[in-house]
């Protein structure tokens, strides 16, 4: 089962990751954006994807439509919502895929709920400021509840939009800390490439392989499912 890294702590175990959740109640954390960014990175590494569009807004399906019009490569893309934990929905589809990102909305409660019972993995991406480091409670209490009923549930947060040369990430990092969650090493930077591939159809590390948004991408994947290589540090 996948263990995010601490900033202290052992490194991470992951080999079991099949469905993938990110969550949080906060808006405008890049849920989207990273739930987007790892499943094409996922398809790169030809591993069959299944993104899972929960959030009302549709970005991750519209940027599905994206990547088919533009004749890009693309995961299957289905929108779904609480349901998704009745028999017959989510269950019968995750047997066709390798790998299952589910991009969850905010301030769903319902919704989340559904995702984090179904999930092996919940990411929760958090922004760069002490305010959204406090804000993660909620997020944070909806893990604990699920881990009530579904014990073997892992949970791990990652930094996202940091800005470069600032000191805001090692701020948010030491409050995340206080959170009880683990926290990943690889942290995502408030750049344009993020932005730019989406709107493109695709994802950041075959939008922009070089650039430093995609060897983000890359070591967050590799921090998430390849227990050989040592993790990124931030």
């Amino acid at each position: 089962m996948a263990q995010p890294r601490k900033t202290h702590g052992a490194k991470p175990r992951a080999s079991d990751v099949h469905i993938l959740a990110i969550a949080g109640q906060k808006g405008g954390s890049g849920k989207s954006t990273l739930a987007i960014c790892l499943a094409a990175e996922a398809l790169v590494r030809k591993q069959r994807v299944l993104l899972v569009d929960a959030d009302p807004q549709g970005t991750s399906r519209m940027w599905g439509d994206a990547a088919l019009g533009a004749g890009h490569p693309a995961p299957t893309v289905v929108s779904m919502g609480a349901s998704m934990i009745h028999p017959g929905q989510l269950d019968a589809l995750v047997g066709n895929y390798d790998l299952v990102v589910i991009d969850c909305p905010g301030r769903h409660d319902e919704t989340q709920r559904a995702a984090l019972m179904l999930c092996d993995l919940a990411l929760l991406p958090c922004g760069p400021s002490s305010a959204e480091a406090w804000a993660l409670a909620g997020s944070i209490a909806l893990v604990t509840a699920a881990r009530q009923v579904k014990p073997a549930l892992q949970a791990g947060v990652v930094i996202t939009r940091k800005k470069p040369r600032t000191a805001l990430g090692r701020s948010v990092r030491d409050d995340l800390v206080q959170s009880g969650l683990p926290v990943f090493s690889t942290e995502l930077g408030d750049r344009v490439a993020y932005q730019e591939a989406l709107g493109f159809g695709q994802g950041v590390t075959t939008y922009a392989p070089r650039d430093a948004a995609a060897d983000e991408v890359r070591g967050l994947y590799d921090e998430i499912f390849n227990p050989r290589k040592e993790p990124r540090r931030g």
